[in-house]
């Protein structure tokens, strides 16, 4: 099987995008290409990149979630970097002044929770605001584009920068074709351009692409973690720590007052397809229960295809709000009157409340996961 050309390496076929023009760039040092160079250094190289534009956890990638950034001027290139991730999430006209067309080359890792697709979509609405053109150099969703799983997403209630559209946790798309349902289904309707890759296919899981795996973020150190991300996700708005302060984050949950051995035994019960629960302890060096004993377990999945991470992560959460109702809790949220993470994240009272039966919450999910389907075909790109 040959390599996935990416959208960043199919940019010649697409120079008069460039051509006299003052280009920016959104990327991280995912944004490279099969052969390990930067999407900085071939942009620098074939056109007039003026402007970097980082995402959460900064252009080189060395901050933990969460950490606001502010404009500095990157080292390496001498180039100012504006932060899209801290006080303004939308670049602003002045800075948008300085760029006529603004690009995108970055790895997702296919959920509805993850930041990047937003800052995405913040920059997308400058475009639009400002006249500019918008650019995705297209990448693999890593978790394949053939299975779609989640919930609605309340935006009247529950928008956030977790989940600011109405899409499932798993969405399966690429990053480009995220752009073009932005782009259309949400009225943002700016100058898009997709540059596509060459070779992909839906159903490829990133190993499949031949392409380096590159770390997008601290906590989702490989394809994996992807795969387990939207099961377990769930738990950062909770006091169930999700496996920050170790080396598999979000593939292990626990808590000290969790039994490893009872709770591995009962949720391997339910009889979930494509996961096992093993039990597991362990001490966080950072985050929730710092220096910490948890018991907890940790998902092995046996067969891609097969593992549903909702039906895992619901599963999981129902059994633990369930089964340690006297310790469980929802954590504050981080400004008074707002929802919480756990909310913003679970994006529907029903899965919030634990108010129905998980049949019910499977219903819930089959029906909003085949609206969805219907709605992406016409962005679908491979």
């Amino acid at each position: 099987m040959n390599k996935v050309i990416l959208g960043i390496e199919n940019i010649d076929n697409y120079k008069n995008l460039f051509e006299n023009k003052r280009v920016g760039l959104i990327t991280n040092p995912t944004g490279i290409t099969s052969n390990f160079e930067s999407s900085i250094d071939v942009l620098r190289r074939k056109t007039n990149l003026v402007g970097l534009f980082s995402p959460e956890h900064g252009v080189r990638a060395s901050l933990q979630a969460g950490v606001h950034l502010d404009t500095y001027i990157d080292d390496e290139t001498g180039i100012t970097v504006y932060s899209l991730y801290g006080k303004d999430k939308k670049p602003s006209k002045e800075v948008m002044d300085n760029i006529d067309v603004l690009t995108i080359d970055i790895q997702d890792n296919g959920s509805r929770y993850y930041t990047f697709i937003y800052t995405m979509a913040y920059a997308m609405m400058a475009c639009a605001e400002y006249d500019k053109e918008f650019v995705v150099f297209d990448r693999p969703n890593p978790i394949n584009c053939e299975k779609v799983e989640g919930n609605h997403l309340d935006v009247e209630k529950y928008r956030s920068f977790v989940g600011y559209y109405d899409i499932p946790q798993r969405h399966g798309l690429t990053i480009g074709e995220l752009a073009k349902l932005f782009n259309t289904e949400y009225g943002i309707n700016c100058k898009l351009h997709v540059i596509p890759m060459i070779g992909y296919e839906r159903w490829m899981d990133f190993e499949d692409t031949k392409l380096p795996w590159i770390i997008p973020t601290p906590n989702i150190p490989t394809v994996n973690t992807c795969y387990v991300y939207n099961a377990t996700c769930i738990f950062e708005g909770t006091n169930v720590a999700e496996g920050r302060g170790t080396t598999t984050p979000f593939e292990l949950v626990g808590a000290p007052w969790m039994k490893a051995e009872t709770l591995a035994k009962e949720l391997n019960s339910y009889n979930l397809e494509g996961v096992i629960f093993r039990p597991q302890w362990f001490t966080p060096t950072f985050s929730k229960y710092k220096d910490e004993m948890c018991g907890g377990v940790f998902l092995h999945i046996t067969d891609r295809k097969k593992f549903s991470a909702l039906k895992t992560s619901w599963t999981m959460l129902y059994h633990i709000r369930t089964t340690y109702s006297e310790y469980f809790k929802i954590n504050k949220p981080y400004v008074e009157g707002r929802p919480t993470l756990f909310h913003f994240e679970a994006g529907h009272d029903t899965i919030i409340d634990n108010s129905v039966s998980l049949e019910e919450q499977f219903k819930l999910l089959e029906s909003a996961t085949s609206d969805f389907i219907k709605i992406r075909e016409k962005y679908l790109l491979y």
